[in-house]
């Protein structure tokens, strides 16, 4: 059995039942109740919002028997002929102009005009799509839309109001229609499933309001067509966005916090996932958009969010609130005009997931953009890193050497020569040392709380989101603190779990993770997240095979040695002796390196790692690093 349309069986029947339209509706009520309506109308506006049903209204109302009035009785002829299920009235007249637009259509309809209604008060033509009259049609019309018979009334129904002529936009009272707004529209969506005897998720009506665009004939449209499809459990949200083509909040979820983090491979996945599902890059890019605009109106106002965004459910709202703030306002809007500028490049293109995978490439690197926007993220990512990880600790300015040049700075010297050096000069004044757990709590105020856990303070807003986005931090600063533990997290290391106050790193293989835990790295790395973020955590290591860590910032590569070619002494070879040191005209030898020229990077510092590899041999030097195992020997000769 074929069932009628919803947007047929819910059609209002009076001015009150028209929703989202009470600037039109309570002006014409009033022009009822005053007895001043005029004889000519023009209902504007988009499509499905009421226009066509307020001219039939209007017609009910003038025609009643108890009229006008701007309640018809409905039990009147003229009220049910033109009442839901009726046959319709001889005196009032449909015309669709865009199959009847020509003059002799028009013609005809100035003929008959003049006839007297048949049983009705007045003679009411309803003239749909007016702007599609050709201008002959409208010329022809002109004369008898200025001056009707007292008994005759037009109402002209148009979405594009600026193509009727303006002779007859001069002579008709205009009324512009306007899009239903979506809380309006999800209240009267969310009665009509009551009526209709079933059960929706409030998700699922904001799915449909999106998908009619304020429209309240396309919202009944889309309505119906998940109403037909419907279980016994009602209208789920995933059966919903799946046939409606809309992309899982939980996706959105995921790209967003990627993006925050700076995970370029989830991202890429997420984009593989929405194309081998079977989703459209271009309505993906459209929700993503979506969900930027969203998180910058949470960030903007979070006051007011709830009631700009009520459409969303409360867990919803909460998570992106903390997603707006991982990211930050300029990144925000600079995110946003990148997928913005993409949608526009989609237009038309043969290849939407390339579009859609150079947007998102964008969206990750700041620093390719040169521009104004470009700087203010990269400024913003700063600002949130230094208050992540509090205000930096002051540093001991630099004493220059005397007859050094201004503002020149002086070589960092070797081991060897530092040593040589305080044999032979005056000792230098010590550097200051890094205040230690001790002195900071003697520095405390009296009664003064020692700093809790970061990751035990819900409101440290560290978590495992923040710590992914200053792993390249933490990186540098493992670097500058030990070489060995450096090589073994930017190769073979990435943050896995942050759960209690405990970090887990995941390693590629058992070699990588015995090798760490042997030299000590959980306590470098714990070392490191108090320098960087200020969280006194415990650093654990898993192995995770299908760990694929971020590529770091890697130091200076130094040459291959090759055949033929001499080999370039160690800096610890090439240290100058104590003679040298105190001759200043003496010159240095064949194959040394003059003080001056030694790099940062090629002196090592003195708990290295990797500058002490005496008593390894090749095969403990590979286990060490690669966790090698030895399986067979041969001999090579």
């Amino acid at each position: 059995m074929v069932t009628q349309a919803l947007y047929r069986r819910y059609r209002p029947v009076t001015f009150a039942e028209v929703i989202g339209q009470e600037h039109v509706t309570t002006p014409l009520r009033n022009a009822l109740v005053g007895k001043r309506t005029h004889h000519a109308y023009l209902f504007s506006g988009p499509r499905g919002c009421g226009k066509t049903t307020s001219a039939r209204i209007l017609a009910r109302c003038v025609n009643c028997e108890q009229g006008p009035t701007p309640e018809p009785c409905g039990v009147c002829q003229s009220c049910t002929d033109l009442g839901p299920g009726g046959s319709g009235s001889l005196d009032v007249i449909e015309i669709d102009a865009a199959t009847h637009g020509l003059v002799d259509d028009a013609r005809d309809l100035r003929e008959r005009a003049f006839y007297v209604p048949a049983s009705a008060r007045y003679k009411v033509y309803i003239i749909d799509e007016a702007h599609m009259l050709g201008p002959g049609a409208s010329n022809a019309l002109l004369k008898v839309v200025e001056e009707p018979p007292s008994h005759v009334m037009f109402v002209f129904a148009t979405t594009e109001p600026e193509k009727v002529i303006a002779t007859i936009r001069s002579r008709v009272h205009h009324y512009p229609f306007r899009l239903v707004p979506p809380g309006e529209l999800t209240e009267y969506l969310a009665s009509v499933c009551e009526r209709e005897g079933v059960p929706a998720e409030r998700a699922v009506l904001s799915l449909v309001v999106r998908a009619g665009r304020g429209s309240v004939r396309d919202s009944l449209s889309v309505l119906d067509q998940l109403l037909a499809g419907a279980g016994p459990d009602g209208l789920t949200y995933a059966a919903a966005a799946a046939l409606l083509g809309f992309t899982p909040a939980s996706l959105l979820d995921d790209t967003v916090d990627a993006f925050a983090a700076g995970d370029a491979a989830a991202v890429f996945r997420i984009v593989d996932q929405v194309v081998e599902a079977g989703h459209d890059p271009k309505r993906f890019a459209d929700d993503l958009l979506e969900r930027l605009r969203d998180l910058i109106i949470i960030d903007a106002v979070p006051d007011a969010a709830d009631s700009i965004l009520g459409a969303h459910p409360s867990d919803e709202l909460e998570r992106m609130r903390q997603q707006a703030a991982h990211f930050g306002a300029t990144e925000l809007s600079r995110s946003a005009d990148i997928v913005n500028a993409g949608l526009t490049e989609m237009r038309g293109a043969t290849a939407p997931r390339l579009h859609l995978e150079l947007i998102c490439a964008r969206v990750l690197l700041p620093g390719a953009d040169h521009d104004q926007r470009g700087l203010a993220a990269r400024l913003d990512r700063l600002e949130r890193r230094l208050a992540i990880a509090g205000a930096p600790a002051e540093v001991a300015p630099i004493q220059s050497a005397p007859g050094s040049a201004p503002g020149s700075v002086p070589p960092r010297r070797s081991a060897a020569v530092q040593d040589v050096s305080a044999e032979t000069s005056s000792p230098p004044k010590p550097a200051a040392e890094p205040p230690t757990d001790a002195d900071l709590s003697a520095d405390r105020a009296p009664g003064s709380q020692p700093p809790q856990p970061v990751g035990t303070d819900p409101g440290s807003g560290v978590d495992l989101v923040t710590v992914r986005r200053m792993w390249p931090s933490l990186l540098d600063e493992v670097k500058g603190m030990r070489r060995h533990t450096w090589t073994l997290l930017s190769h073979n290391a990435q943050v896995a779990a942050l759960e209690s106050g405990r970090l887990t790193l995941a390693l590629v293989n058992a070699g990588a993770r015995d090798s760490f835990v042997a030299s000590g790295g959980d306590q470098i790395v714990h070392e490191a997240l108090i320098k960087v973020l200020g969280v006194d955590w415990k650093v654990e290591a898993i192995v995770d095979p299908s760990t694929s860590p971020a590529p770091a910032r890697s130091a200076p590569q130094i040459p291959a040695h090759r055949p033929g070619t001499a080999v370039p002494p160690s800096p610890r070879a090439a240290a100058p002796t104590a003679a040298d040191q105190m001759s200043p005209l003496s010159e240095p030898s064949v194959g040394s390196t003059s003080v001056d020229h030694v790099s940062l990077d090629e002196a090592p510092s003195v708990d290295d790692a990797d500058a002490d590899e005496t008593g390894l041999s090749h095969q403990d030097l590979l286990q060490r690093e690669l966790g090698a195992k030895v399986i067979g020997e041969y001999d090579a000769s």
